[in-house]
């Protein structure tokens, strides 16, 4: 009984850390963008920001894409305001990284 008592807190404390590194901070450098068109904006005559604030007006989620990787931006109302004021421009994201998806903690412009 002892025993498995041991090895069920063993597996306990495993999950629990396993889970704080998944939860780690990540800085990524990219460019603001939305999801639908990623890095290449299809609104025809328009700049890159107001592709993107158009296509985010009309329900697509905003991204960041790093070289050839897309990834979706969560966050909250005050991050969602400075992705617009950064909408097609480099920017320096922080937050936590789920397969495509960042839940963003911080951004700013990049270089």
């Amino acid at each position: 009984m002892k025993l498995s008592r041991t090895l069920s807190t063993f597996a306990i404390a495993s999950l629990l850390t396993g889970g704080l590194a998944m939860a780690q901070t990540t800085t990524l450098k990219g460019t603001v963008s939305d999801q639908m068109c990623g890095a290449k904006h299809m609104m025809a005559g328009a700049s890159p920001a107001k592709c993107t604030r158009e296509c985010v007006g009309m329900g697509s989620p905003y991204a960041l894409v790093v070289g050839d990787k897309v990834y979706t931006l969560q966050g909250s109302p005050e991050i969602k305001k400075e992705l617009y004021a950064l909408a097609g421009a480099p920017a320096v994201v922080k937050g936590s990284v789920s397969g495509t998806t960042i839940q963003v903690a911080s951004v700013a412009p990049g270089k």
